[in-house]
């Protein structure tokens, strides 16, 4: 029998503790505390927890520099929760290496979503299985053999789309930022293009939504990223 995952959270407030120790404990997770940025640097390294969570007003350090520090060494997931819903922070916190970002208030069921995805892709990584094929709904993706289909009737992609929706493909249910898909789909030094992937990604939904306006698949979080959906 597996072992549950281990959750390092990084977090100042007793309250908040104690309410998402009930929460996580309650669907199998072991929790493992940290009340400070440096202590939780210190637990990630010697305990090797499955996960992070992570709030960022932490009395020490800010959260931003506690994911930076892990960073450096290790690829374990982290999500930040944090009342800081505003999108620069959530844009620095993703762009630093975070997987996902929740802001404060959150509802359990999105919480645990998060967690799940963070969790689901940090095991493909590390077993070298990643999925070929992505389905949500009616589109499908398949990797290997190179095509889109929608309702299962095949889309024409141009090759900057293919690869937008693939990098996507290949992060199902996670939030991508900006520069992160810029960087993966332009390069390096096309970072700061952002009205390359409005144009590119408009044209990419009037292809695979049925309402490019109201999309069921590549979901938007103004200001911050794209994220595709698992199951719309």
């Amino acid at each position: 029998m597996m072992s549950p995952p281990n959750i390092l959270l990084i977090e100042d407030d007793c309250e908040m503790r104690r309410w998402l120790r009930v929460i996580l404990e309650a669907e199998g997770y072991r929790l493992l505390f940290a009340e400070t940025g440096e202590q939780g640097v210190i637990e990630a390294a010697a305990r090797r927890p499955e996960l992070i969570l992570l709030d960022l007003g932490l009395p020490d350090l800010d959260g931003v520099d506690v994911i930076h520090r892990v960073r450096g060494w290790s690829a374990t997931p982290i999500v930040v929760i944090s009342a800081r819903g505003q999108e620069k922070y959530k844009v620095e916190a993703l762009d630093a290496g975070a997987d996902d970002y929740v802001s404060k208030p959150f509802g359990v069921g999105e919480l645990l979503a998060r967690l799940r995805v963070a969790l689901r892709h940090a095991a493909t990584v590390r077993t070298g299985t990643e999925a070929t094929r992505f389905k949500a709904g009616g589109l499908e993706v398949d990797l290997a053999a190179r095509w889109v289909r929608v309702d299962g009737q095949d889309v024409h992609l141009t090759p900057i789309e293919y690869k937008l929706l693939t990098t996507l493909a290949r992060h199902p249910g996670r939030m991508l930022t900006h520069r992160q898909l810029l960087k993966e789909v332009w390069g390096p030094n096309f970072v700061e293009h952002n009205n390359y992937l409005r144009v590119h990604m408009s044209q990419l939904r009037r292809k695979i939504e049925e309402q490019p306006a109201r999309p069921r698949y590549i979901l938007t979080e103004p200001g911050v990223g794209y994220r595709l959906a698992e199951d719309p």
